[in-house]
């Protein structure tokens, strides 16, 4: 499809300027952007990159599109508006249905409107939804359920009983439904708990790289609807994450503890056991939650960068911290 300036604007409900025949044909960044690309700009910091750019199509605010030339389509948010319109220029199209003579299938018939690519193994009784690919060299376990539009990329575990929901994105190197990490302590060894529950993932949800999410030790460990999961996450047993969390990169999460819905958890931010945190909570990055949070906010914890000669006195410091305040408490009482 020829998408043009008057396309795109009908496309999405926004207010054009300039050309409504100019053709798009691509999205682009400001600095690579040709003649035909969509750029977009939220701040006025970057307008002299675009007086230099190729661009003739921007996407921008009302009060930025005074200073943009050419063609202008206008909304109160650029970089949501360009996801959109990047979705349509970069669509994964499927790939014509065919299971590769090297997979190996314990489950017959699988649905037929399936690409399963080379070395794929899958257990028994396991159901894959319509329009699925499951990437080279994965691996899907006896009884797992996957609904219709899934993405598993190559090298992707699923261990079984796991269920899934419809257009599920796991990307390769990722592992679910392994053991959690549960053992009794007897004398000097550790006897290990059987970990019998599984996990039970919901609707639209997307797994970056290289991400763990354990099964439950008696009952499932629980992934809502609409989260967003990035690389390197380890999501231990029995954890319950709420519909439209966004989890970035190499944040670890505890056994059993229980995040709201719509939460944002910044990059290798550490989540202890067994809490609890509200809906609509944004933990910044590389903050250590040890206690619940019951109040939805913003939550920072640690120290800011400083010289390490710095850190190191007032490391120092702060160990003497409680004993200070106690006096600074009883001099007060006395006076």
């Amino acid at each position: 499809m020829n998408y043009t300036l008057e396309k795109i604007s009908e496309l999405f409900e926004v207010e054009y300027k300039g050309d409504k025949n100019y053709s798009i044909e691509n999205v682009s960044s400001i600095e690579n952007a040709n003649e035909n690309s969509i750029v977009f700009l939220s701040e006025k910091k970057f307008l002299k990159s675009l007086d230099k750019s190729k661009a003739r199509v921007v996407i921008t605010t009302k009060n930025l599109s005074k200073f943009c030339k050419n063609n202008i389509l206008i909304t109160d948010n650029p970089y949501l508006l360009f996801a959109k319109i990047s979705q349509i220029f970069n669509k994964n199209l499927k790939n014509d249905y065919e299971v590769h003579d090297s997979v190996i299938t314990y489950t017959n018939p699988l649905s037929k409107k399936l690409h399963i690519e080379p070395n794929v193994v899958i257990g028994k009784n396991v159901i894959l939804g319509d329009d699925g690919y499951v990437g080279a060299n994965s691996y899907i376990g006896n009884n797992v359920k996957i609904g219709k539009n899934a993405t598993i990329y190559a090298n992707v575990t699923i261990y079984k009983d796991v269920e899934i929901g419809d257009n599920i994105i796991v990307h390769s190197g990722t592992v679910i439904g392994s053991d959690g990490f549960g053992y009794a302590l007897e004398k000097n060894n550790w006897v290990k708990i059987p970990q019998v529950g599984s996990v039970r993932i919901g609707n639209n949800v997307e797994i970056g790289s290289n991400t763990s999410i354990d099964r439950g030790t008696l009952d499932n460990t629980l992934i809502g609807d609409g989260v967003k999961i990035d690389n390197q996450v380890q999501i231990a047993h029995n954890v319950k994450i709420g519909n439209n969390t966004a989890i970035a990169g190499c944040v670890g999460i505890a056994g059993s503890a229980k995040i709201g819905k719509n939460c944002m958890i910044g990059g290798g931010a550490g989540i202890q056991g067994h809490i609890e945190i509200c809906d609509n909570t944004q933990i910044t990055g590389m903050t250590k939650v040890s206690s619940n949070i019951k109040e939805a906010g913003i939550y920072t914890s640690g120290t800011p960068l400083m010289h390490n000669k710095k850190w190191l006195r007032n490391a120092v410091r702060f160990k003497n911290l409680n004993e200070l305040f106690v006096k600074f408490k009883e001099k007060n009482k006395s006076k």
